[in-house]
Protein backbone atom coordinates (compact mmCIF):
# COMPACT_ATOMS: atom_id res chain seq x y z
CA UNK A 1 0.00 0.00 0.00
CA UNK A 2 1.39 3.17 -0.39
CA UNK A 3 0.11 6.47 0.79
CA UNK A 4 0.82 10.02 -0.11
CA UNK A 5 1.79 12.44 2.84
CA UNK A 6 1.36 16.12 1.95
CA UNK A 7 2.28 17.39 5.31
CA UNK A 8 3.85 16.56 8.75
CA UNK A 9 0.14 16.41 10.50
CA UNK A 10 -0.68 13.93 7.28
CA UNK A 11 2.56 11.69 8.23
CA UNK A 12 1.38 11.96 11.98
CA UNK A 13 -2.48 11.02 10.51
CA UNK A 14 -1.12 7.51 9.18
CA UNK A 15 1.05 6.92 12.11
CA UNK A 16 -1.99 7.24 14.24
CA UNK A 17 -4.48 5.09 12.02
CA UNK A 18 -1.72 1.88 11.78
CA UNK A 19 -1.16 2.45 15.99
CA UNK A 20 -4.95 1.96 16.47
CA UNK A 21 -5.08 -1.26 14.42
CA UNK A 22 -1.83 -2.54 16.22
CA UNK A 23 -2.24 -5.81 18.11
CA UNK A 24 0.18 -7.18 20.72
CA UNK A 25 3.66 -8.74 19.26
CA UNK A 26 3.16 -6.46 16.14
CA UNK A 27 6.64 -5.58 14.58
CA UNK A 28 6.96 -2.66 12.15
CA UNK A 29 9.84 -1.63 10.73
CA UNK A 30 11.18 2.15 9.79
CA UNK A 31 13.45 3.25 6.86
CA UNK A 32 14.01 6.55 5.51
CA UNK A 33 16.50 9.12 5.07
CA UNK A 34 17.42 11.45 7.74
CA UNK A 35 14.94 14.25 7.82
CA UNK A 36 12.29 12.17 6.35
CA UNK A 37 9.94 12.41 9.36
CA UNK A 38 10.51 8.95 10.70
CA UNK A 39 10.06 10.76 14.57
CA UNK A 40 6.82 12.54 13.36
CA UNK A 41 5.36 8.99 11.77
CA UNK A 42 6.63 7.57 15.01
CA UNK A 43 4.63 10.63 17.52
CA UNK A 44 1.47 9.78 15.33
CA UNK A 45 1.84 5.87 16.29
CA UNK A 46 2.82 7.08 19.98
CA UNK A 47 -1.03 8.87 19.54
CA UNK A 48 -3.16 6.06 18.25
CA UNK A 49 -1.99 4.10 20.87
CA UNK A 50 -3.37 6.98 23.58
CA UNK A 51 0.24 7.39 24.99
CA UNK A 52 0.37 11.16 25.60
CA UNK A 53 4.13 11.25 27.16
CA UNK A 54 6.53 13.03 24.83
CA UNK A 55 7.89 10.91 22.11
CA UNK A 56 11.67 11.11 20.87
CA UNK A 57 13.86 9.27 18.90
CA UNK A 58 16.16 7.04 20.63
CA UNK A 59 19.29 7.69 18.35
CA UNK A 60 21.81 7.40 21.46
CA UNK A 61 19.79 4.87 24.27
CA UNK A 62 18.53 2.61 21.00
CA UNK A 63 15.55 1.99 22.99
CA UNK A 64 12.46 4.33 24.32
CA UNK A 65 9.89 2.55 26.03
CA UNK A 66 6.32 3.85 26.46
CA UNK A 67 4.08 1.89 28.33
CA UNK A 68 0.91 4.25 29.07
CA UNK A 69 -0.85 3.48 26.35
CA UNK A 70 -3.66 0.79 25.76
CA UNK A 71 -0.56 -1.53 25.08
CA UNK A 72 3.25 -0.56 25.27
CA UNK A 73 5.16 0.62 22.60
CA UNK A 74 8.87 -0.02 21.84
CA UNK A 75 10.72 1.91 19.96
CA UNK A 76 14.43 1.24 18.71
CA UNK A 77 16.93 3.21 16.89
CA UNK A 78 19.58 0.67 15.59
CA UNK A 79 21.51 3.10 13.76
CA UNK A 80 24.38 2.79 16.02
CA UNK A 81 24.16 -1.07 16.54
CA UNK A 82 27.71 -1.98 14.68
CA UNK A 83 26.53 -5.99 14.78
CA UNK A 84 22.97 -7.48 15.41
CA UNK A 85 24.44 -9.35 18.35
CA UNK A 86 24.27 -6.55 20.47
CA UNK A 87 20.63 -6.47 20.10
CA UNK A 88 20.82 -9.66 22.70
CA UNK A 89 22.47 -7.70 25.17
CA UNK A 90 19.24 -5.22 24.88
CA UNK A 91 17.01 -8.91 25.35
CA UNK A 92 15.24 -7.72 21.82
CA UNK A 93 13.28 -11.26 21.59
CA UNK A 94 11.25 -9.85 24.99
CA UNK A 95 10.12 -7.10 23.09
CA UNK A 96 9.60 -8.79 19.29
CA UNK A 97 7.63 -11.15 20.52
CA UNK A 98 5.95 -9.55 24.10
CA UNK A 99 2.74 -7.91 24.55
CA UNK A 100 4.02 -4.56 22.88
CA UNK A 101 4.62 -3.32 19.64
CA UNK A 102 7.80 -2.57 18.35
CA UNK A 103 8.72 0.15 15.86
CA UNK A 104 12.51 -0.12 14.71
CA UNK A 105 14.28 2.57 12.85
CA UNK A 106 16.90 1.70 10.31
CA UNK A 107 15.73 -2.41 10.95
CA UNK A 108 18.06 -2.89 7.43
CA UNK A 109 21.13 -3.04 9.98
CA UNK A 110 19.32 -6.04 11.84
CA UNK A 111 18.07 -7.65 9.05
CA UNK A 112 18.42 -11.25 10.18
CA UNK A 113 16.73 -10.69 13.46
CA UNK A 114 13.63 -9.17 12.06
CA UNK A 115 10.61 -11.82 11.92
CA UNK A 116 9.17 -12.27 8.59
CA UNK A 117 5.65 -11.09 9.42
CA UNK A 118 6.73 -7.54 10.07
CA UNK A 119 5.02 -5.02 8.71
CA UNK A 120 7.34 -2.70 6.79
CA UNK A 121 7.16 0.95 6.43
CA UNK A 122 9.51 3.42 4.35
CA UNK A 123 9.29 6.62 4.07
CA UNK A 124 10.57 8.75 1.05
CA UNK A 125 10.48 12.63 -0.08
CA UNK A 126 9.75 13.52 -3.64
CA UNK A 127 10.94 17.37 -3.39
CA UNK A 128 9.03 17.97 -7.01
CA UNK A 129 5.91 17.04 -5.00
CA UNK A 130 6.84 19.68 -2.52
CA UNK A 131 8.59 20.49 0.25
CA UNK A 132 6.57 18.70 2.69
CA UNK A 133 5.39 15.73 0.31
CA UNK A 134 6.08 12.26 1.89
CA UNK A 135 5.54 8.64 -0.02
CA UNK A 136 4.94 6.20 2.77
CA UNK A 137 5.09 2.48 1.49
CA UNK A 138 3.45 0.36 3.78
CA UNK A 139 3.85 -3.96 3.43
CA UNK A 140 2.69 -6.15 5.37
CA UNK A 141 5.18 -9.36 5.94
CA UNK A 142 4.46 -13.21 5.57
Amino acid sequence: MIIESFSPEDTFGVGEQLAKEAHPGDVYTLEGDLGVGKTVFTKGMARGLGIEEPVTSPTFTILQEYESGRMPLYHFDVYRIGDPEEMDEIGYEDYFYGQGICLIEWAGLIEELIPPEAIRISIEKDLEKGVDYRRIRIERGE
